[in-house]
């Protein structure tokens, strides 16, 4: 297993290219995935990748979605390499752990972020605002506090380099429809409850996530990454107190450390310090450890 950040597939054509993921066209209606360990922030790619950070991601989505699989369906073909095609054999260093086969799906034009506590942009709304996303909050609230009950605050998907924008239920009904918008919305909260119930009992708070939605022949699949490092905010529960930011498992370590850093969040950014890769990639496996109750082994 070797780190990557960049895939080269000759046999197949390139059918998308994120920030962290490579998809490729196997047929007309299957997809290989491959996320990378390439790292962003603010929306940003650095320069330097965190090793085997794509693995975790990868293996990470894996076990939600089969916790999940109860609640909604997913677009997963194959994840183990070796029920994979003969073609791909030959590129085992490079695919195997952070790939998978899966359903070409029509992505829904909207994420689905779901928020259990006050934290990050929405903690910069509430102070500006009193609410998030024009949905009204109690007063007094301070930074990391537990909200009543999950918000649902949408937001259309930007352009590779630019960044989201939060809108309105009402916004969101008008683009997928009423009925299919209020399913992915409940949906979404179905999965974070099941998902932070499951955590906290593990020493895990989930502050917040996002989920991608898609179609395939008109069905619902859940699609893309499942409450990782990369898509949430993982807080250990020992120590949790509210009035300022937590400790993490997730990026945010990674996110301090470039807002202290004269840099203005556009291309080129800084480079990474080996400890902030290294605490990072520790980061992010201590998060698969703690969730799955195993080691990776990479």
């Amino acid at each position: 297993m070797q780190v990557v950040t960049e895939v080269e597939l000759k046999d197949f054509p390139l059918f998308s290219k994120g920030k962290v993921r490579n998809i490729y066209e196997l047929d007309g209606s299957t997809l290989l995935l491959v996320t990378t360990d390439r790292m962003s922030a603010f929306d940003v790619i650095m320069s330097e990748p965190v090793p085997y950070k794509g693995v975790v991601l990868n293996q990470i989505t894996l076990f939600w979605m089969d916790r999940f699989k109860g609640l909604v369906k997913n677009h997963l073909v194959a994840s183990d390499f070796d029920d994979f095609p003969e073609e791909l054999q030959k590129y085992r260093n490079v695919l195997e752990g952070r790939s998978v086969l899966a359903r070409k799906a029509k992505p829904l034009p909207v994420e689905c972020i779901v928020r259990g506590y006050l934290s990050g942009s929405g903690w910069e709304e509430y102070r500006a605002t009193g609410g998030i996303c024009g949905r009204k909050l109690p007063g007094g609230l301070s930074e990391s506090s537990r909200l009543d009950e999950p918000l649902f605050t949408p937001s259309t998907k930007a352009e590779l380099g630019e960044h989201d924008v939060n809108i309105s239920d009402e916004r969101g009904r008008e683009l997928l429809g009423a009925e299919l918008f209020d399913k992915v919305k409940s949906l979404s909260i179905a999965i974070f409850n099941n998902a932070r119930e499951y955590a906290e009992s593990r020493g895990i708070i989930i502050a917040d996530t996002k989920f991608e939605f898609g179609l395939v022949d008109g069905e619902l699949v859940l699609i893309d990454e499942v409450l990782t490092p990369d898509s949430s905010r993982f807080w250990p529960s020992a120590g949790y107190a509210p009035g300022h930011s937590q400790p993490s498992f997730d990026k945010q370590y990674l996110r301090d450390w470039l807002i202290a850093q004269p840099w203005d969040k556009t291309p080129p950014p800084p480079a990474l310090p080996e400890q902030v890769i290294a605490e990072t990639a520790a980061k992010y496996r201590e998060a698969y450890r703690i969730l799955t109750g195993s080691a990776l082994q990479l």
